[in-house]
């Protein structure tokens, strides 16, 4: 089908649009923007100027893409904003472009849902398959991994990572890294084990389930020095990816990683 522009839009004449592209009502396409066949925009929408997104986006109304960076760094420089296939923008979503000092770029994968009013900052990398529900806020240079779900009114700290698998609870602050496969919740938030149903309904095995509960328990709940643990947690279970993983994701961490929830905050840096 070719592509249908509302007579109300207003469409720079430097941006490429795809076939069968609906732009709605009132919505502005900045100039080097670069939109996928199929895409939707629907009324009173906004992408912004160096945006490239894939095939099949739907970006409803009122969400704004790729506006620049709250950075107090940031001159204009050029940056982007570089999304994949077939995701949703929900109302109110805001996506702002990469910084010179960081990525040079946000990036987002294919396959995601963000809710009314999540935000993204300056030089996240979203994976696919992610789920970040209503007035979720990442600050900049926040990593999630595929197939991870960050609960309504989340806070992700700057710098953060988010493995994949993970599930992140509602009303809760994330300032250190969530390991892959995990389960964490709290105002200042902890981790509870290995994302049991998550991982369930993705399929994974029994025994990759058991393993990683029980790589759990050794590395965070034996007593042993980090590292330790870490070590015996590989050697126990040499087979499974998964656990191998968890320790690579642990032991490549700047910013420390949440604590479990039965130990004190004091013993996080271990």
């Amino acid at each position: 089908m070719p592509t249908q522009i509302h007579p109300t839009a207003v469409v720079h004449p430097g941006a490429k649009l795809g076939s069968d592209v609906q732009v709605g009502a009132y919505c502005v396409i900045e100039d080097k923007v670069e939109i996928g066949d199929g895409c939707i925009l629907d009324a009173f929408s906004q992408v912004k100027a160096y945006t490239s997104m894939g095939f099949g986006n739907h970006i409803h109304s009122y969400a704004c893409i790729g506006d620049a960076p709250q950075h107090l760094g940031f001159k204009g420089e050029e940056t982007w904003v570089r999304i994949g296939e077939s995701n949703h923008f929900r109302e109110y979503v805001t996506v702002h472009r990469g910084t010179p000092q960081g990525h040079k770029e946000t990036t987002i994968g294919s396959h995601c849902l963000f809710m009314a009013y999540a935000h993204v900052a300056h030089d996240c990398r979203i994976g696919n398959h992610v789920i970040v529900a209503n007035a979720v806020s990442m600050a900049g240079h926040v990593d999630i991994g595929d197939h991870a779900i960050v609960s309504g009114m989340a806070a992700v700290q700057q710098f953060a990572r988010i493995g994949e698998f993970a599930f992140l609870g509602g009303l809760s602050g994330y300032s250190n890294d969530v390991p892959p496969y995990m389960l964490a919740q709290g105002t200042r938030a902890r981790l509870y084990g290995p994302n049991l149903i998550g991982l369930k309904r993705k399929g994974f095995s029994a025994p990759t389930i058991n393993a990683l509960k029980k790589a759990y328990r050794v590395i965070f709940r034996s007593g042993l020095m980090r590292e330790e643990a870490l070590t015996k947690a590989l050697a126990d279970h040499p087979d499974v990816p998964e656990v191998a993983r968890l320790v690579e994701f642990m032991r490549s961490t700047v910013r420390g990683i949440t604590a479990d929830a039965g130990r004190s905050s004091s013993n996080n840096e271990d």
